[in-house]
């Protein structure tokens, strides 16, 4: 996802309203996010669909890993080589 440019990606609510469009446009095609504020705090986020869809893979692949480590420090883990022999037999089947 790329960085949000304070210049230009931060926009009133009324403002948003009287050009929703543009404002739309603009988040395609520079595939930034829009930051709608109201009484100069943010209020909601405009994303593009795809790379809203990549976000959330990548919050779901952390959430896996913070969980294993979790799993790990409770001493729940398995060895690399039983995984390993869980891996290839799902892939053998």
């Amino acid at each position: 996802m790329q960085r949000i440019n304070p210049n230009e990606d931060i926009r009133a609510l009324s403002d948003f309203r009287a050009r929703v469009s543009s404002y739309v446009q603009q988040v395609v095609e520079t595939k930034r996010s829009l930051v709608i504020t109201q009484h100069g705090k943010g209020v909601a986020v405009l994303s593009d669909v795809g790379e809203f869809e990549a976000m959330q893979a990548r919050l779901e692949m952390l959430e896996d890993i913070y969980k294993a480590e979790s799993q790990i420090n409770e001493g729940r883990g398995i060895s690399h080589e039983d995984a390993k022999s869980i891996v290839m037999k799902g892939i053998n089947n």
